[in-house]
């Protein structure tokens, strides 16, 4: 997606402005011996929670926008924001594990799931891969959020979740950026979607200084 990579390379050129060394586009080959059996329990249970038949699927590699030594960051489309995705967090794994932007995403979850509907009607998303129609069933027609819903929102939900938990198994910190996040620039909020289009000097400033206090 043109729009998706043109924000992360803007975040890219901010963090290198501010002198960041950091990984693009960066790829975790998942280690199996690191989910045991408590961390499969997790991920079973928000696989069923979902609807989920049949033997779970996990992840073999995760690919993640940015590493920045062990914080690794994703920049998270509309696509993300649903019903599906808040009910991954009432799972136990959101109880045993922390992160910062939970309580946000599911705020967003909860009220911003039309923007989702506005681009997650696509085949390719509503429907998914046919791991998803195997994993979930067939979904309803596109916008039907009744009865089975989607394939393939259910699937991203429970693949958001396992990137959740591997990369914290593997040692790293996620950063979640929500393309529905603001920051106050001149008196006013701004969200950042619109802010990484096409910023100037002063903007990529003040989303480096942003960036950083993430890092922690």
């Amino acid at each position: 997606m043109a729009g998706h990579q043109q924000k992360v390379n803007t975040l890219v050129k901010c963090l290198l402005d501010a002198d960041v060394e950091l990984e693009e586009d960066f790829t975790l080959p998942v280690n199996n011996d690191l989910l045991d059996e408590k961390g499969l329990a997790l991920l079973v249970e928000i696989f069923e929670a979902l609807g989920g038949r049949g033997t779970p699927v996990h992840l073999h590699r995760l690919r993640f926008d940015i590493r920045i030594d062990r914080h690794l960051l994703l920049y998270d489309d509309a696509e993300h924001f649903n019903r599906y995705r808040a009910l991954t967090f009432r799972g136990a794994l959101y109880d045993t594990f922390t992160y910062p932007w939970q309580v946000l995403y599911q705020r967003l979850c909860r009220q911003l799931e039309k923007s989702c509907l506005q681009v997650g009607m696509q085949e390719r998303i509503w429907n998914g891969p046919p791991i998803a129609t195997r994993s979930f069933g067939p979904s309803e027609e596109a916008g039907d959020l009744s009865g089975n819903g989607s394939a393939g929102w259910k699937l991203n939900a429970y693949n958001d979740a396992q990137y959740d938990l591997l990369s914290r198994l593997h040692g790293y910190r996620l950063i979640r950026i929500p393309i529905h996040e603001t920051l106050m620039i001149g008196g006013s909020l701004k969200k950042i979607d619109q802010l990484l289009l096409n910023p100037d000097e002063g903007t990529r400033g003040i989303l480096a200084k942003w960036l950083r206090r993430k890092l922690g």
